[in-house]
């Protein structure tokens, strides 16, 4: 028995020949009309499908997103047809709406090009009756079909700093992302607030001439809310407007001002101390100085920062990391070297404030 499932499709006029269509339907239709084939070989070594392994964490991030009663899908699953699907004109010449009809006797004949992330999800909730919007084409072979998921999936992706720099505006998103708007929203204030210390200074999508990397000092902020003096404002953005952009900006203010020669004027490349590795590891001088003396205040971390004045190589030198000697521009921003970094701030700050309470 032949059995068929049908849907009034928008034809755009395109080429003729690859008829492209579009239509609404239910997460449970678009199951049985349209599967996934993953790219693979067989025991001769032909290459078979073209999809990529499913993203698991992503797939749940969706799903996720998904099941909440205010959860929108616009942009479309992308079908193809290499067989057993047809169009035929029903409406009026040039209305550019045709029948769909799909033959599902022998399974689902459709193979999923773009959004197979998505279709998993949908796959995975309880309400198969969201619809969505279907993308599709009819073609002779797998030629086309390979060159439409080429062309589809090789789009460049957006930058990292711009969604970072939009995060703030947009609520309810995955929980990975949330953590990041917060971080995202406190860099934002520091670069633009007229009393911050940091004002202008933090290179985003939208000031290209900062000199600090946004994603720097994100990652100081997120380390500070998970583990340090900001952790009292995670999940609480007005708190963290007004105590945690204080905090940071007055911090700030103490490294320009104690570290002035190495500050003022430069740039990464001939200041480590602007560098990506340097503000992450004077993050952790922040945190040490916030436990160890109670500092909030500008005076208070510059009364500290004097300690290590003398005993870092930001511009030149020699850092000496037990054993270890590194030119100062040997450090780079990598995990090893911002945690050896890192942990001889600290050391020398802690063995500073030692001997300063010996010495009372």
């Amino acid at each position: 028995m032949t059995e068929k499932l049908e849907f009034d499709v928008i034809v755009p006029r395109q080429n003729a020949a690859v008829p492209v269509f579009t239509f609404a339907a239910k997460a449970s239709d678009v199951r049985r009309i349209a599967r996934i084939e993953r790219a693979g070989r067989d025991a001769g070594g032909v290459l078979s499908g073209f999809q990529r392994p499913q993203i698991a964490a992503h797939i749940r991030e969706i799903r996720d997103y998904l099941e909440k009663p205010t959860a929108i899908l616009p942009n479309p699953i992308v079908v193809a047809f290499t067989g057993r699907a047809s169009l035929r004109p029903v409406g009026g010449a040039g209305s550019g709406i045709q029948r769909l009809t799909i033959d599902l006797s022998d399974g689902a004949p459709g193979l999923i090009v773009d959004g197979q992330q998505r279709f998993t999800a949908l796959n995975e909730i309880a309400d198969r009756d969201f619809e969505l919007l279907v993308s599709g084409f009819i073609c002779d072979g797998a030629e086309e079909l390979q060159r439409q998921f080429i062309l589809i999936n090789n789009t460049r992706p957006l930058p990292k700093a711009l969604v970072y720099e939009l995060l703030p505006q947009v609520s309810d998103l995955p929980l990975r992302m949330s953590n990041r708007s917060q971080a995202a929203l406190l860099t934002e204030a520091l670069n633009y607030r007229a009393d911050s210390s940091l004002r202008g200074l933090i290179r985003q999508q939208t000031n290209p001439k900062g000199i600090i990397r946004d994603t720097v000092l994100q990652r100081l902020i997120m380390a500070s809310l998970t583990d340090g003096a900001l952790r009292l404002h995670a999940g609480d953005d007005r708190t963290l407007m007004e105590n945690g952009s204080r905090l940071i900006s007055e911090y700030f203010h103490a490294v320009q001002t104690v570290f002035e020669k190495e500050w003022k004027g430069r740039t990464p490349k001939d200041s480590r101390l602007l560098h990506g590795a340097g503000i992450i590891a004077m993050g952790y001088v922040m945190e040490a100085l916030h436990v160890m003396t109670g500092a909030t205040e500008r005076e208070e971390f510059a009364d500290g920062l004097r300690l290590l004045r003398g005993k870092t190589a930001w511009t030149e030198g020699e850092w000496t990391f037990g054993g270890e000697r590194r030119r100062w521009n040997g450090l780079q921003n990598v995990p090893s070297d911002i945690r050896q970094l890192s942990l001889h701030l600290v050391q020398v700050l802690k063995r500073g404030l030692a001997e300063r309470e010996q010495a009372a």
